[in-house]
């Protein structure tokens, strides 16, 4: 019987998510190998409490499989620690462990441990048991490196301190992932990467689970991967998983980007509090102060397309970052897309608020990859600017197709339960168009069957252009 035969749970959601801090809790390792173990640490108001582990797949529309819980443990309220040092980062590494969780017998994939307080609140904890090779395999990656980075538990993230968004001040300058995620416990996991990966195990096809930090930690990881697919929200890349993942394209592996905004930000994986890999330090505009610069300016944090050593991101996405802060309509430019096969689409055929609010657009100047086509062109107006959004599709020598569909909202859009004002109608088009990726790319490089057409001539940019005003790049 395979993994996704087996009998689901539809019991996996959070019934009830209380008040703040009534329970929460954090795994003291991003990903353990089958039959590895892991510490949960939890804080809690309401007394004994319940952990259960689901492992998120399709399961006939189920979407989660229950392998493990583990009967009442005793709980007790932990404090939220001070941040600490010139990095302002917060860890709840001295909190007492509250039990440690065997993953013997549990398959490899994505993990929610809920945990219910004895008054009855809940929260996620997130896990991975990770793949120990990607051989002949589509390869999803969980972007905990991101989730961290926006991860405001503490009252601090990468973007701000205790005073909210216009605390830019107080943020942090390095985040340790030994502390719980606010929200419901796995936020940027449950918008940005869960009905992907429920999509993509409904289709039956050989998957691998990793994280950003695996990729960071094992040079050899995508060895012989069909395909690596960055999920809807993977902003936050050091150098050695940019590294990886384009010697994986190099090599014949294809490249999924379901999102907007990856790998915008270079950062650092460091040990915290003698664990490796826990701590992402990013300094963003004040890497000037990273102790990095000009000792190995090649590390320091900073943007990727900015100095001191700049290597913008288009050169693997296919697209750069542009603005947020948006909503618009996606406009199909290339109907005939073999990707867009059984949609019926036909040019102009738009759907209602997909762009936002996050997008990206090709940019046509040196390192943008060719050849490239633009399969959706969406116009839109961003912080009163006029630009467009672009879906984008290059192939490489090595046969290796990348495909990146520029907005946010793609993932999300899976769902078809109307958030931002997307149609639910919507989700047929998005999980048709994800389908036909998905299966063509785990076949192996797909730009042997499918090359690239070069159409980038017929997007030119036109009066106030933002690309062409500001940087003349075409």
């Amino acid at each position: 019987m395979s993994e996704n035969d087996r009998p689901g749970d539809r019991d996996w959601g959070l019934r009830d998510g209380g008040a703040d801090r009534a329970i929460e809790g954090y795994a003291d390792r991003v990903s353990v190998l089958p039959g590895e173990s892991f510490g949960l640490y939890v804080s809690t108001t309401g007394g004994p409490f319940r952990a259960e582990a689901f492992r998120m797949g399709w399961y006939g529309g189920a979407q989660a499989r229950k392998v493990w819980s583990s009967g009442h443990l005793p709980g007790a309220a932990q404090p939220v620690p001070d941040p600490a040092g010139p990095t302002r980062t917060v860890s709840a590494a001295g909190w007492r462990p509250s039990t440690r969780v065997s993953t013997r017998g549990w398959p490899e994939g994505a993990y929610l441990v809920r945990l219910t307080a004895g008054s009855g609140e809940q929260r996620y904890v997130p896990v991975t048991v990770r793949s120990r090779q990607t051989a002949g395999r589509l390869v999803l990656v969980n972007a905990v490196a991101t989730w961290q980075a926006y991860n405001a538990w503490g009252g601090r993230s990468l973007y701000h301190g205790p005073g909210g968004k216009a605390d830019y001040a107080g943020r942090s300058l390095a985040v340790s992932c030994d502390r719980p995620y606010d929200g419901d416990g796995a936020p940027l996991f449950t918008t940005y990467e869960q009905p992907a990966i429920a999509l993509a195990e409904s289709l039956g096809l050989s998957l691998a689970y990793v994280t950003s930090m695996d990729l960071d930690r094992e040079p050899h990881l995508l060895a012989g991967a069909r395909a690596v697919v960055s999920l809807g929200h993977d902003e936050y890349w050091s150098p050695a998983i940019r590294d990886r993942v384009t010697a994986a394209r190099d090599a014949g592996a294809n490249l999924v980007f379901l999102g907007a905004n990856a790998c915008f930000r270079r950062i650092r994986l460091e040990p915290s509090a003698g664990r490796d890999r826990r701590l992402v330090v990013c300094y963003k505009t004040d890497w000037p102060h990273d102790p990095m610069h000009g000792k190995d300016d090649a590390a320091v944090t900073a943007d990727w397309r900015e100095p001191p050593h700049a290597r913008p991101e288009n050169s693997l996405t296919g697209t750069l970052y542009e603005s947020n802060g948006t909503s618009a309509a996606y406009v199909v430019a290339e109907p005939g897309h073999w990707l867009f096969a059984g949609t019926g689409v036909t040019r102009d055929t738009r759907f209602a608020n997909l762009v936002g609010t996050e997008y990206d657009r090709v940019d046509g100047g040196s390192n943008t990859p060719r050849p490239i086509e633009i399969l959706a062109h969406s116009p839109l107006v961003c912080r009163g600017v006029r630009s467009f959004a672009n879906s984008a599709y290059y192939t490489v020598p090595a046969g290796a197709g990348t495909f990146n569909a520029g907005t946010m909202r793609w993932v999300e859009s899976l769902k078809g339960d109307g958030a931002h004002g997307i149609p639910p109608a919507t989700a047929a088009f998005t999980r048709r168009v994800t389908e036909n990726l998905l299966r063509a790319f785990a076949e192996g490089p797909v730009g042997h069957r499918h090359p690239a057409r070069d159409n980038l001539d017929a997007h030119h940019p036109y009066a106030g252009d933002p690309i062409w005003a500001h940087h003349n790049l075409w």
